[in-house]
């Protein structure tokens, strides 16, 4: 555990707040009903942002082992998340003529979701995640995965079995990363000399420009832009050559990064015109960071304003899904049951269990069409139109549906 207000990148000293949202507990720690009088540990929820680098982070409370080892995540619940991992692996393999004679591995793994559909191609694939649980699910359905975290004793330990990627992979595991330094010398030593790192994790730009202060959590221990990464890679041999803006997770980036001695790929103009928006917007003066909190604290207000009128008309509201980003956001608040009567969520590993901190209970979709409740508030916002298409038939009786980012919005 590491609380020194250093920059986990550069090094520098923090001191400028960022976003500061009280005390939570770990959003994925869902609790059992027989725990739910047992002491539960809640922690600082407090960005930071480097002077120097402009890196926005959290403090380390709690060590990945503590987090990720036993996880309640598994990717294949979402089916626009499948179907963003099956178009994902039909553009790597026309773009960079993947094959039978190339080896895709996966940082983050999770439970197979994406390695999946390298695999129906024939095409030579590995996982690595750190979850046991989760990992256990990805080999018996026949995709072969490690049980580490990634760093460079992993990285070494493979290169020496003479494994090594042309196509190393990673979604949403770079802000899960606490050691940054560590993770990308390993994805160097990884890489072959003509490979193709690509990494997907939410944007800093958007997380700011949409108010997306829920998707802030102790799992998430940095939060990044173009600027800051571009320092990162050049820091360890690494070159951004290309990025994508992608719409999942209400706005992420997927970008290329090759050897800086790779000759054989051209750097894409895509890379500085982002940057450049990023410094439109004001992502190199620390005046630009500092008045965001002012954003978290209206949505609050908004979101409690909202309840309280639900509660005195005499109507009722539940919730949909249970993701970290919900975890966030109810604690945040400090909703409680009696706002919110209960949330549904797909995942079978979620149902039964209750939310960590303000311990609404997680129940099946179905109950919903038991209850029918005069609202439904989407916690997975950057998911409504799936799930507002899930739940269509809750017109039925007028229900209607609720985003709270970013900003309260009732949907019909």
């Amino acid at each position: 555990m590491n609380i020194d207000k250093i920059c986990r990148f550069c090094s520098h000293e923090l001191s400028e707040s960022f976003c500061d949202l009280g005390l939570s507990p770990l959003s994925n720690a869902y609790r059992k009903k027989e725990d739910l009088q047992s002491q539960e540990c809640f922690y600082p929820l407090h960005a930071y942002v480097c002077s120097e680098c402009y890196l926005v982070q959290l403090q380390e409370f709690e060590s990945p082992a503590g987090i990720f080892s036993d996880y309640a995540y598994f990717s294949s619940y979402s089916t626009s998340w499948l179907e963003h991992a099956s178009n994902y692996t039909e553009m790597m393999i026309k773009r960079f003529g993947l094959g039978t004679h190339t080896q895709v591995i996966e940082i983050a793994s999770n439970d197979g979701y994406l390695l999946q559909y390298f695999k129906k191609h024939s095409i030579p694939i590995l996982g690595i995640e750190p979850a046991e649980n989760v990992a256990k699910v990805a080999s018996i359905a026949g995709i072969p995965t490690l049980t580490k975290f990634f760093g460079t004793k992993t990285a070494l330990e493979l290169v020496q079995g003479a494994q090594s990627a042309d196509v190393l992979l990673g979604n949403n595991v770079l802000a899960h990363v606490p050691d940054l330094n560590d993770f990308v010398k390993g994805l160097k030593i990884l890489l072959k000399s003509a490979g193709v790192i690509t990494l997907e994790f939410p944007h800093l730009l958007q997380l700011m420009q949409n108010n997306q202060f829920d998707t802030i959590y102790h799992e998430h221990f940095s939060y990044f832009s173009l600027i800051t990464l571009q320092k990162v890679f050049e820091a360890h041999g690494l070159e951004l050559f290309d990025v994508e803006e992608l719409p999942t997770h209400g706005g992420s980036l997927r970008i290329f990064v090759k050897h800086q001695e790779d000759q054989t790929k051209n750097v894409f103009l895509s890379v500085q015109q982002l940057i450049d928006r990023e410094i439109g917007y004001g992502l190199r003066e620390i005046a630009t960071y500092q008045a965001f909190s002012e954003k978290t604290k209206e949505i609050r207000q908004n979101l409690l304003s909202f309840l309280s009128q639900v509660k005195n008309e005499g109507k009722t509201i539940v919730g949909y899904g249970a993701p970290a980003k919900g975890n966030t956001l109810l604690n945040y608040c400090g909703i409680r049951p009696d706002s919110i009567d209960y949330t549904v969520d797909l995942s079978p590993h979620k149902q039964g269990l209750y939310l960590p901190g303000t311990h609404i209970p997680i129940r099946h979709p179905d109950y919903i069409n038991e209850t029918k409740p005069d609202y439904v508030l989407i916690l997975p916002w950057n998911l409504k139109e799936e799930i507002m298409e899930q739940m269509q038939n809750v017109r039925i009786w007028g229900c209607k549906f609720v985003v709270p980012i970013p900003a309260v919005e009732v949907l019909n």
